[in-house]
């Protein structure tokens, strides 16, 4: 039940903006973002210790990002690695990242799996029958756990409106995105509109943990900078509770 925000901007030159916030079972064990795959150098993001995949990952060097949603598919079997036989999802992120292509079809459960390169946004959805694809255009889009920009999604019928009031802003784009956020945390966190969410009364275990904002630039960025990644991290201290989280450049 997580959710992911980004700004894809008209010209490719220009960063992509991104707000993701990690929705997860408080007792799984996880590391706040870093480089912890040796045998992938270069890389780093927020690691699953349980099955060693990422939730959200990010190459630097090559201008790259990728983060995983789960979404409901056709079967509901579980979890991953579980008596299903469904393999983890975060490895998806780490070949993601790596510029790997899906296989086809995916031996996991359903996900929507975000992937920034090139200046470019693509959604990958899997629903445990279809994999499918789009390119997103211009503008400010939100994913949760339906298609991209669903209204079926209360939070996103909710709060995409205001967020996408805040296109186009320079430098103080981080600082108004975090304040709407913050905004958006004054409703209770069971509320199904909420974005800092506890997701209990939904019937899963998880709780938002973490906030992530992130600026990907691509090899061709119009400052001359070249490829990088900006990637900010706040821990929740309480889950599901907004508090005064800080944040810190991974």
């Amino acid at each position: 039940m997580c959710t992911v925000l980004v700004e894809v901007p008209i010209s490719k030159t220009e960063a992509v903006r991104v707000l993701a916030v990690r929705d997860e079972d408080p007792a799984r064990a996880w590391d706040p973002p870093g480089e912890w795959w040796a045998d992938r150098p270069g890389v780093l993001g927020v690691r699953d210790r349980r099955a060693g995949g990422a939730w959200l990952a990010a190459a630097p060097q090559q201008g790259r990002l990728s983060v995983i949603l789960n979404r409901a598919d056709v079967y509901s079997a579980g979890l991953p690695a579980g008596a299903n036989g469904l393999a983890s999802r975060g490895a998806l992120v780490l070949d993601a990242v790596a510029g790997d292509q899906l296989p086809e079809p995916p031996k996991t459960a359903g996900f929507n799996l975000v992937t920034i390169s090139g200046g470019s946004v693509t959604v990958s959805s899997w629903d445990g029958e279809v994999l499918a694809r789009s390119e997103l255009a211009p503008g400010v889009h939100m994913i949760a756990h339906h298609d991209v920009d669903d209204p079926r999604s209360a939070r996103i019928a909710k709060w995409l409106p205001e967020f996408r009031k805040l296109a186009g802003l320079g430098q103080t784009w981080r600082e108004r995105w975090i304040d709407l956020l913050a905004q958006t945390a004054q409703l209770s966190a069971g509320d199904d509109r909420a974005i800092i969410r506890d997701n209990r009364g939904h019937g899963y275990e998880t709780l938002s943990l973490l906030v992530c904002t992130a600026e990907i630039r691509s090899a061709d960025a119009a400052d001359g900078s070249g490829a990088s990644v900006e990637l900010d991290s706040a821990t929740l201290e309480e889950p599901a509770v907004w508090g005064s989280p800080e944040f810190r450049q991974a």
